[in-house]
């Protein structure tokens, strides 16, 4: 597996090495002490799967309690995928990180704790699947509003029509009236 570093601190693009020939592919998706000598030293106790449609935006989810780092991918479909650095003490505090994530291209996506996340799908439908290194805790989940002018995501949009969101993602804060971390 390769990493490669981003515009933003501490999230990182792993990019796998894919086994392959006309019979199909293998590729390893995860390893402990890999992830933990090459990108982050912590321990996995939750895995998510989502499948959502076409024009679905989830997001900008995280828990301000309880925070999760979430190791993301894509095993179906295509999304794009944003990481927004909520850490006070952060250089990079308030700015955002957004890559495509897809079943053909096998990126994943390191967002450690301190992060809002949340990814919009592109593909007729896509399967999300990720591993969290904390419980959910719906008490201590906040969201940002997905069009925040303050973190300028730049959501490829279709058709430049506004995503499906949910009434929990519909009623996001802007990023000013955050709550953050330290």
């Amino acid at each position: 597996m390769q990493v490669l570093e981003t515009s933003i601190n501490d999230v990182k693009l792993i990019k796998p090495t894919l086994y392959g020939d006309k019979r199909g592919f293998f590729f390893e998706t995860f390893r402990h002490d890999w992830f933990k000598n090459n990108v982050c030293d912590v321990t996995f106790i939750q895995d998510n799967h989502s499948k959502s449609s076409r024009g679905i935006l989830r997001g900008l989810h995280y828990q301000i309690n309880n925070p999760q780092g979430k190791l993301v991918r894509v095993i179906s479909g295509e999304v794009y995928d944003v990481a927004v650095d909520m850490r006070r003490s952060s250089s990079t505090f308030g700015q955002s990180f957004g890559t495509y994530l897809s079943s053909s291209n096998h990126h994943q996506l390191w967002v450690p704790a301190g992060f809002a996340h949340g990814f919009y799908v592109l593909s007729e439908f896509a399967e999300f699947v990720y591993k969290c290194t904390d419980y959910y805790s719906p008490d201590f989940e906040r969201t940002l509003i997905w069009s925040d002018e303050h973190i300028n995501v730049e959501w490829p949009l279709l058709n430049n029509t506004s995503p499906n969101l949910s009434n929990k993602d519909q009623k996001g804060v802007l990023f000013k009236n955050a709550e953050y971390f330290e």
